[in-house]
């Protein structure tokens, strides 16, 4: 029997789909307030998710949907870092 192995979901924050987790980045608060992105997906604190696109992050950064999920004011250089990473995956595949 081969069993399917359960694909973790996430919500994104800027979109609201639910998509495989690989497919988004975690930002993360954490206690002291500092946010981060958590490529690995296992810092401890506040978690949001984000599509890895262009338009999520954009859409985030419009709604502020990633300072009120954090309870927390996001720097712009964040947005910059998600965008950054984005191109990198981009040039990767």
């Amino acid at each position: 029997m081969n069993k399917m192995k359960k694909i973790p979901m996430r919500k994104c924050v800027a979109t609201g789909e639910m998509k495989p987790k690989k497919e988004l980045v975690r930002i993360v608060r954490s206690k002291e307030g500092d946010v981060s992105i958590d490529p690995t997906g296992k810092k401890s604190g506040r978690g949001a998710y984000l599509s890895l696109n262009r338009e999520a992050i954009l859409l985030a950064q419009k709604k502020n949907s990633l300072a009120n999920h954090l309870q927390t004011s996001i720097d712009p250089a964040l947005y910059e870092e998600l965008l950054g990473l984005i191109e990198k995956e981009k040039r990767q595949s």
